[in-house]
């Protein structure tokens, strides 16, 4: 069972599309969701959980059973090398890893109206993610940028965890009621 205080929810990569769901599901105990180079969900209706241009790649990978390998599987060594250059790290990173069925990117999640009546701010590391940090700052969420790659906070765990403590809900309420649509925004 989970504590009853409040909670700040971070969402990383695809888990920011589940965010509502577990808004709705915790309700008010749910005090902010700072995302971390997450995807963005809409404000209601739902989203698919992989982009339907990604599907053909996926199936592709996919063994008989309906299972994907490791997502670090699905690319060649040096990549994964290139996103993960510490070798313990890497390491870590490829033993703790689930494998996925297909069907966790083909669903449809839903997303219930008024997820989002928490304050959201968002931290964006890789270039990929800079469209949808422009879309978080349309939104009016403080955003704040530290450069580097999508798996920043195993490499920068100190200013990942530093953004996470200074950038509370409180903060994201005032830059919200303000009308800022950054805080601290670094959008080189």
């Amino acid at each position: 069972m989970l504590p009853q205080e409040p909670l700040v929810l971070v969402p990383h990569s695809n888990a920011g599309l589940f965010i509502p769901l577990l808004v709705e599901a915790l309700g008010e105990r749910v005090t902010g969701c700072l995302f971390a180079d997450a995807a963005l969900p809409p404000s209601h209706g739902a989203v698919q959980a992989a982009e339907p241009e990604f599907l053909p790649f996926l199936r592709g990978l996919a063994d008989d059973a309906g299972l994907l390998p490791r997502w670090t599987d699905w690319w060649d060594e040096d990549a994964v090398a290139a996103l993960l250059p510490d070798e313990t790290v890497r390491r870590s990173v490829v033993g703790e890893q689930p494998r996925l069925p297909l069907a966790y990117y083909l669903q449809e999640v839903p997303v219930p109206s008024g997820w989002d009546r928490a304050p959201c701010s968002y931290l964006w590391f890789s270039t990929p993610y800079g469209k949808t940090a422009a879309e978080a700052a349309r939104r009016g969420w403080p955003t704040h940028r530290i450069p580097g790659e999508h798996l920043h906070q195993l490499f920068a765990p100190e200013a990942v965890a530093d953004w996470l403590l200074t950038s509370s809900p409180a903060d994201a309420a005032s830059a919200s009621q303000k009308g800022s649509p950054t805080s601290g925004a670094d959008e080189k």
